[in-house]
Parts: structure tokens; sequence; C-alpha cells
């Protein structure tokens, strides 16, 4: 079974995205909204495979992650943001090739939640782990990656963070949680399971057989970014992965 966590805000797409999981999944799943400090002002679907989780303060978006993996019962976890529709059998033609040491993310379009439609835009298929400048210091950032490959299932080296799959028992030996004392509560997870998973031997793979589309970054946010936190969590985890990243990956993907 297919263990899906929807960390969510104050969201007014959540019912759409677990619509869109319901109507496109073709196996065994249930979905487990983690209700991160908030009343949804409207009730949700009334479907035993809906398991919400409910927190009574905002923890943010690493805590509400780390409960919906607590509280799966499947074999398989998966993580979406909360504003993102999926394509026909997604949960299929992932699961039929993951691996036990697999993150596996989908190819990424870009979604206009007011029309609920996907946009006309490329989609994003491989990203580029890279060191960036963001105005006020630096940060590990996925930049999309001009690779070409005739794999449709294939290793990459980022992620946006808002859509992956593991096996739970890779999550439970390896990722373990996501850390909130150093990084805080938002920001940097997508790195921080990437190189984790590195460490222990794994990869991270695209399978362009299937997709998602995430809301696109012109629509408002529910989550404020940027400031002193983000700050906060860019240098934590340069200060954690930095030399790693500069003295072993560097060079194994030649960048």
């Amino acid at each position: 079974m297919l263990s899906v966590v929807i960390p969510s805000h104050n969201d007014i797409y959540l019912h759409k995205t677990i619509d869109s999981l319901l109507e496109n999944s073709a196996g065994d799943i249930e979905i487990i909204p983690v209700i991160d400090g908030y009343k949804p002002k409207t009730l949700l679907r009334d479907d035993p495979r809906i398991k919400p989780v409910y927190h009574t303060e905002n923890k943010g978006m690493r805590e509400a992650i780390n409960t919906g993996v607590q509280a799966s019962t499947g074999e398989y976890i998966m993580r979406t943001d909360e504003h993102c529709v999926f394509g026909e059998r997604f949960d299929i033609i992932i699961l039929d090739t993951i691996q036990p040491d697999w993150i596996v993310v989908p190819m990424r379009y870009f979604l206009d939640p007011v029309k609920w439609e996907v946009m006309d835009m490329s989609p994003v298929e491989y990203e580029k782990l890279k060191i960036v400048n963001y105005g006020r210091g630096r940060k590990f950032s996925g930049v999309r990656w001009n690779k070409t490959s005739d794999y449709d299932i294939d290793e990459t080296m980022s992620m946006q963070g808002s859509c992956w799959i593991m096996p739970k028992k890779w999550w439970e030996s390896v990722i373990v949680k996501l850390d909130t004392e150093i990084y805080g509560t938002l920001y940097q997870d997508s790195h921080e399971m990437i190189f984790k998973t590195w460490k222990a031997g794994g990869k991270m793979v695209i399978n362009k057989l299937t997709w998602y589309a995430h809301k696109h970054r012109d629509f408002p946010r529910t989550h404020s970014y940027g400031g002193d936190l983000a700050d906060k969590s860019f240098k934590a985890a340069l200060d954690i992965w930095e030399d790693y990243y500069t003295n072993e990956i560097v060079p194994k993907w030649k960048i």
C-alpha cells in the first residue's frame, strides 16, 4: 500500500488535491492530511482511505511530514504538497520499478490552481544540485538541468520536494526524521533527504513515465518564505553538507 502524506496549512486546494489522488491512483492507497494547527473551512471528503491527523498548533512543514510518516501504515510513503494534480495510475507506474534504496520523483508540470489546469509550459525533468547566491547569502538549490537521456527511469541530483515516493523502510533506516532543531520548520527538507540517501548508498531517481503538476509560483503561498528562518535553514544545510558536496558529489557528477 502507498501512504500519501500531505502537510497542510490553510490551503484552499487541499480537497482538490485529495480528489486528484483518489481519482488517479490505481492501487491500494491511504491519504494522510496533516492538518497543521488550523481548522479547514470545508470538511474532508468522507472516504475510509482519508485518515487525517491534527496538530493543535502550527508546527511547520517538516514536523507535519514527520507526523504523517509516523501515522502511515503502507509499505511505501509519498509526500505531496496540498496544491497538486497527478497523472493517471501514477502510483502503480512508480511502484512497479522502485528499488529499496531509491527516492523517486515524477516529472513536474505547473498547475494553474484557479482554473485547476496544467499550464502550457515545459515540464521539469532533471534538476542539478548547486550552491547559489540568493541575495542574503548562499544556499543549496535545485536548478533546471538540460540533461538529455533515452532512459525513462534515470538518476537525478535534486528535486523541488513537493512530491516524492520512497519505501518506508528507507525512511525508517536512513532518513529517520526531518530535523527541525537544526534546520527550522520549513526549508531544505529535500536536500537533507538527498544527502542522507547518497551517504547511505542510495539514489534519487526521476520516473518520466508519469507526472504531477504543482501550483505555479505566480500564485500565493500559504507559508511565508524568506527572512531569518530561511537564512538559518540555508546556513544549517551548508554547515552540515557543504564539505561532502564539494569533495564527493561535485567530482562524482562532474558539475
